[in-house]
């Protein structure tokens, strides 16, 4: 049975759309079960219907007519109660109805299972016999199994045939896309879809500029793998049989015009760029290979994909000889975008970003809401290879991607990207007044930086200081680790640029979602592997060219301040200290007469929150990373987008935990500050100001947002607010208490509810 089921996954994940998804699963699950009736019921989401869609064995007349309403019917019965239903006879139970034209009344065994997928209720797959019986249980498991496997094609394919309607008639009616909230705001603009160097699977459709020219680069690719291939031949000649040597001459003719390289240049023909038409055209045949009952054949996929794999590496080389453009209002989309994927863009350009995979909290993400870009995460139902060159709508507020809106749904974000403007202007004048409450409470707002762009970008917003410079973006940007000098002159210009104020520089911090690609760090769990402090006291050449490059950059300056990730034990605060303390002497020994700075401990794992005193105690300051704090306290991975939504920043443990960071210090007398995302939301800073945070260190963007909320308030009331949200037990009681105060104080602006 895992083979039936590993085959008709694998022949589902092909179809075009969602009518041919169900085609393919109704038709082969009835086989593979033995039984007379398969068929599919889909719930439409305006009028909640259970609508019959698809089937072998009924009448398909009535596809996409018959439909029974929610708790109606046996089917009615499945989906309302999330779980199966087997009957031996059917018409017996009270919630049996017949629908008239099915043609089921002579069937009387029932099985229906729901198709849910996440949380969500799809439809439901039934299987119906004649023969009064009761499905056994191997049977029930495996259509248990089947719904759950298909679930996420399903909900896949469904977005992905309307994206399709709309590409083939422009008729295609709107879809939305919940993905995971990553950098506030509202976009509009013009997909543009990157994708992996040659991954067939992730290179996006669209038509042909020039249909000569990209049969000229497919017929160029053609003959540089066939030369590669014959290479290959020629030099294992003497190390291979005549048998499997011969295998050459199979892949050779593979490429033939009569063969799959025909395929490919008569969709080319036709207007697919090449790329494309060889994505779409290799897949078709590796799927058709995979699904072979022989074990040698469907090895052969493995070998057709490598085939297309070498032809697009060269297709890509080609592309990328020609200057990319992006237009005015750029949605980058991919898989899994990266850092560098986003510094291609020109910044004027760049109007919104959608990632398949990821999180709120992952790298991509926290640069974004730096940039001040809209992004949505997590978008996994996207069928982002169909959405080159289409109109997209953001919803960052709420990681919501909308595509071919209604006209009246546009008009009503476009309005929204208006207010927001509007906002922002209103909150400029903000900008050089303090962050004091209506009691006179005074918090300064720091900022996160890690480009120097963000330089600029603070200062006009008025930051106070740096409460998190990431110096591992420098190191992300280059092919190799950067030299002691470079480093100073980078930390040089950070100091510089912000000077008087203090410039808090973290040591690199690297592993988990922040990969260097000349230093790469494979790990079954990153996030509890090896990164952070760990990678560099490891590595004390690395650790010690960066530490002294920071303090030789802070001569006559005297602002920097010394931050240290993941320290989860004192031993780590020792020996990091110790080798500081070396480099400092070094440095003084040379000639440079320079003060030792500061040095701080990043709270960010639970071990530190427990020793938070101890540490404390050794240490200049405490600094809260409230992201990583988050996720290794709830268990939830920030970039898993399965899990996202248990990542809740308002948990009553994160709460207690922050409150308790913040105790720790004052205890021993050293300064707390919060570095996370949560230090820029409006509704967590009237939290964290109750609870005696020494500075609030955020993205540029949200300054003024956090200080307009904070001068509405006193902090008197901050104070009663903490003590009633410390007794709720729930994180979505916290927010609506907050959202409720922000409403109070007239702000209703920072609550973004999400639109239909």
């Amino acid at each position: 049975m895992l083979e039936t089921l590993r085959n008709i996954v694998q022949e589902v994940n092909a179809a075009e759309g969602l009518n041919d998804a169900l085609n393919i699963i109704v038709k082969r699950v009835r086989d593979a079960m033995g039984t007379e009736v398969c068929s599919v019921y889909m719930r439409d989401e305006h009028s909640g219907r259970l609508v019959f869609r698809a089937t072998e064995g009924l009448n398909p007349l009535q596809i996409g007519e018959a439909s029974l309403a929610p708790g109606q019917g046996l089917v009615g019965l499945v989906a309302s109660r999330e779980e199966p239903v087997n009957l031996e006879d059917a018409e017996s139970h009270p919630s049996f109805q017949l629908l008239k034209g099915l043609g089921e009344e002579s069937f009387h065994a029932f099985l229906g299972v729901p198709i849910i997928h996440q949380r969500d209720v799809l439809g439901v797959l039934v299987i119906q016999q004649a023969k009064r019986r009761r499905f056994d249980e191997s049977e029930e498991a495996f259509l248990v199994t089947m719904s759950a496997q298909l679930a996420g094609v399903i909900a896949h394919a469904r977005v992905t045939g309307a994206v399709q309607e709309e590409l083939r008639n422009g008729a295609g009616g709107p879809a939305r896309i919940n993905g995971i909230a990553g950098a506030p705001g509202i976009a509009i603009g013009t997909a543009v879809v990157v994708s992996p160097v040659a991954d067939l699977y992730a290179v996006p459709r669209k038509q042909a500029g020039n249909r000569r020219a990209e049969l000229r680069a497919f017929k160029a690719a053609l003959a540089a793998v066939r030369n590669d291939i014959q290479a290959v031949s020629e030099n294992l000649r003497g190390e291979m049989n005549p048998e499997d040597h011969a295998l050459f001459d199979v892949y050779l003719g593979i490429l033939d015009d009569s063969a799959i390289g025909g395929e490919v240049a008569r969709l080319i023909k036709a207007g697919q760029w090449a790329q494309g038409a060889l994505s779409e055209v290799m897949i078709k045949h590796i799927r058709h290979f995979e699904r072979m009952e022989h074990s040698y054949l469907r090895e052969r996929a493995v070998d057709v994909k490598d085939l297309g794999t070498r032809v697009l590496a060269y297709l890509q080389d080609e592309a990328e000889k020609e200057l990319k453009s992006y237009p005015e209002q750029t949605i980058l989309v991919g898989e899994e975008l990266t850092a560098s994927a986003l510094g291609e863009v020109p910044r004027e350009r760049l109007a919104g970003l959608i990632s398949v995979r990821g999180s709120g909290n992952s790298h991509v993400a926290i640069l974004a809401r730096a940039m001040g870009v809209p992004t949505v995460m997590g978008a996994v139902d996207l069928p982002y290879t169909r959405l080159q060159d289409r109109e997209v709508v953001i919803d960052g507020y709420n990681g919501i991607v909308h595509l071919n809106p209604l006209p009246e749904v546009r008009a009503r974000f476009q309005d929204l990207v208006d207010q927001d403007h509007a906002v922002s202007r209103d909150l400029e004048s903000l900008r050089d007044l303090p962050c004091e409450t209506l009691d006179g409470h005074r918090l300064p707002l720091w900022v996160n930086t890690g480009l120097m762009a963000d330089v600029t970008r603070s200062l006009e917003q008025g930051a106070e200081g740096v409460g998190l410079y990431r110096t591992e973006v420098p190191f992300l940007l280059r092919e190799r680790f950067p030299s002691e000098e470079e480093q100073r002159q980078i930390y040089r210009e950070q100091l510089e640029a912000f000077a008087p104020r203090p410039v808090t520089m973290r040591t690199l911090d690297i592993g988990g979602d922040k990969a260097l690609p000349y230093f790469p760090i494979s790990e079954d769990n990153p996030f509890l592997g090896w990164r952070g402090i760990r990678v560099t006291l490891d590595h004390p050449e690395i650790f010690l060219a960066q530490v002294r490059a920071m303090i030789k950059a802070n001569a006559g300056l005297g602002n920097l301040r010394i931050l240290l990730p993941m320290i989860s034990n004192i031993v780590e605060l020792e020996e990091a200290m110790r080798l500081i303390q070396r480099g400092h002497r070094e440095i003084v020994q040379e000639g440079t007469d320079v003060p030792l700075p500061p040095i701080g401990v990043m709270v960010e794992v639970p071990s530190a929150v427990y020793q938070a005193r101890a540490l404390a105690r050794r240490a200049d300051f405490l600094s809260v990373g409230s992201n990583d704090l988050t996720q290794y306290l709830l268990a939830v991975d920030r970039n898993n987008s399965r899990v996202a939504d248990l990542y809740h920043s308002f948990h009553p443990a994160v709460l207690q935990a922050l409150c308790d960071v913040a105790e720790a210090g004052r205890a021993e007398g050293k300064p707390v500050s919060i570095c996370g995302e949560l230090a820029g939301d409006p509704l967590a800073a009237v939290l964290l100001l109750a609870m005696g945070y020494d500075v609030l260190s955020m993205n540029a963007t949200a300054l003024l947002r956090v200080k307009k909320t904070l001068r509405s308030i006193t902090r008197a009331d901050a104070c009663d607010l903490l003590e009633e949200v410390m007794l709720l037990e729930h994180s979505s009681e916290v927010l609506q208490r907050l959202q409720r105060l922000v409403a109070e104080t007239g702000l209703q602006q920072f609550i973004h509810a999400p639109l239909d």
